[in-house]
């Protein structure tokens, strides 16, 4: 049985925290930009630190698993 909770949830937050693709966490002009498509390096500092810390908090502290097959 292959667990797919740490390849489905790194999918997940790899397409969520893209920088400018949802939003952009610091933006050019304000502290958050929706839909800008924009980056800078700043942002994907900021967003690489989210990442890392939200597949820490999913996959260490929560524990998710799923199960196929």
């Amino acid at each position: 049985m292959a667990d797919w909770g740490p390849v489905i949830v790194a999918t997940v937050l790899f397409v969520v925290l893209t920088p400018g693709l949802l939003c952009t966490l610091p933006g050019r002009g304000r502290v958050a930009e929706f839909g800008s498509m924009h980056t800078s390096g700043l942002a994907i500092l900021v967003h690489a630190v989210l990442y890392f810390a939200l597949i820490t908090i999913f996959l260490i502290a929560i524990g998710i698993h799923v199960y196929a097959g």
